[in-house]
């Protein structure tokens, strides 16, 4: 029996309060999420600015020492450069810049010589497009002042706060959507369980519940296995031997186009799920936001329910 997702008539009314919902919450808490993150991001780029000595020294063996400073150096360009740019100008492995700015870190096992080539490149295309606005003193090869110092460092931290703006306003939605989650649950006297991405998904107790867990999946005749995050994984009261638990995606957004180009992923997720472990698997959404009947529909008719946050009490209707 389903939710909401079989509840037309409810949708329209469901969608003004979600938005509502969302814009209540952006205005009171996303530009304090916003200012923390442009802080810590300003200490960031005064780290880099000490480790290149203010732009001066930008060469292959401070990359080595210090990968994560990339995308910041990606940032005190004129225009400040994409990270797929960067890769296109400077002719270099994808790999590469990825490892250096996702794990931050240079690939383990890339030939030395290779390496030490393209970490040449990428210098050669930042000092090329330095902003001279913000860095007059590189050009002249002279030491900033303290002023003009704190002016740039704000100016570059503003720039990649800019270009992460959706993502750290996507990351505290949905670390506050997982908190109302766990609230919820403890009232009813539900055990956290720490550790999910190392928690086996289905031998979880009946009453307890975990964030970020990984379902295993085999894709198809390959058997090629890989993992599904999972955002909230409840294991009902009722729950007998051999029950699965309840699988939950929260998701949030800010305006009704995005939601609309990604609808697609919760139905290959559903597809695979229910490929491996069954069609009672139980997989349902959490949203708050922007979120239209198109959206709605699209995910009804993959068999995919969903509950509000503006109305988290509907959790009680999934048998929890």
């Amino acid at each position: 029996m389903s939710v909401n997702s079989d509840k037309p008539h409810l949708w329209k009314q469901d969608i003004l309060n979600s938005v509502e919902f969302y814009n209540n919450w952006f205005i009171e808490f996303a530009p304090q999420a916003y200012q923390n993150t442009r802080t810590n991001t300003t200490q960031q780029v005064e780290s880099a600015l000490i480790w290149t000595n203010n732009l001066i020294n930008i060469c292959p063996s401070i990359l080595r020492q210090y990968p994560s400073i990339l995308q910041i150096l990606r940032m005190t360009t004129a225009p400040p450069i994409a990270r797929d740019r960067l890769i296109g100008l400077a002719r270099v492995s994808p790999n590469l810049v990825k490892n250096m700015e996702d794990k931050q870190r240079i690939p383990p096992k890339m030939d030395a010589i290779l390496l030490n080539n393209e970490l040449e490149e990428i210098v050669g295309v930042i000092i090329r497009l330095i902003d001279k606005d913000i860095f007059p003193w590189v050009e002249v090869g002279v030491q900033p002042n303290d002023v003009e110092l704190q002016r740039a460092s704000i100016i570059v931290a503003d720039r990649l706060c800019g270009a992460l703006a959706d993502p750290i306003i996507r990351n505290t939605q949905e670390q506050r959507q997982l908190q109302s989650m766990r609230i919820w649950l403890e009232q009813r006297d539900y055990s956290y369980i720490r550790g999910g991405n190392r928690l086996s998904f289905d031998s979880m107790q009946p009453g307890t519940f975990a964030f970020r867990v990984n379902v295993p999946v085999n894709l198809g005749s390959t058997h090629k296995q890989i993992n599904i995050p999972i955002d909230a994984v409840i294991m009902p009261k009722s729950s007998q031997p051999g029950d699965l638990p309840l699988l939950i995606e929260a998701k949030s957004a800010g305006d009704f186009t995005n939601p609309n180009k990604r609808r697609k992923e919760e139905a290959v997720k559903i597809a695979q799920l229910k490929a491996n472990y069954g069609s009672n698997i139980r997989f349902v959404l959490f949203l708050c936001g922007y979120f239209d009947s198109g959206y709605l529909g699209y995910e009804a008719a993959e068999g995919i329910d969903w509950l509000w946050e503006h109305r988290i009490n509907d959790l009680d209707l999934f048998d929890i």
